[in-house]
């Protein structure tokens, strides 16, 4: 082999069906510093009906709301992440940083033979 062997993990959230994954952390935590969906999935390059169809499905899953809108004032309107999906953000970004350092270990332990045989894949 020439190239370094590596895996892949993503982590994807079931209620039946896909309800949380990386692509809706990642719209939550942009609508989190840009304080609008809108804004959030501009900066993805994300249709704005998509990013209002997978959170409003998400929150259906879920059974509690993700965003809340802030009304306009100066600055316009925008929204904000509910205490519910703060709380989901945290915990899903701490489960998989805790399965990618089980992942890890396993992968070297399963794998890492390869290296020692290959003189470092």
């Amino acid at each position: 082999m020439d190239e370094k062997m590596t895996y892949n993990l993503t982590v994807r959230l079931f209620c039946g069906e896909k309800c949380f994954g990386p692509g809706m952390a990642q719209l939550l935590r942009k609508v989190q510093e840009l304080h609008s969906l809108r804004a959030a999935a501009m900066s993805m390059n994300m249709a704005y009906s998509k990013a209002w169809t997978i959170t409003k499905k998400a929150q259906e899953a879920l059974g509690f709301p993700l965003l809340h809108s802030v009304t306009g004032g100066r600055g316009g309107g925008g929204a904000e992440l509910t205490p519910e999906a703060v709380r989901m953000m945290a915990a899903y970004d701490d489960y998989c940083r805790k399965l990618r350092a089980y992942a890890d270990d396993l992968f070297q332990e399963e794998f890492g033979y390869l290296q020692e045989e290959n003189g470092g894949l």
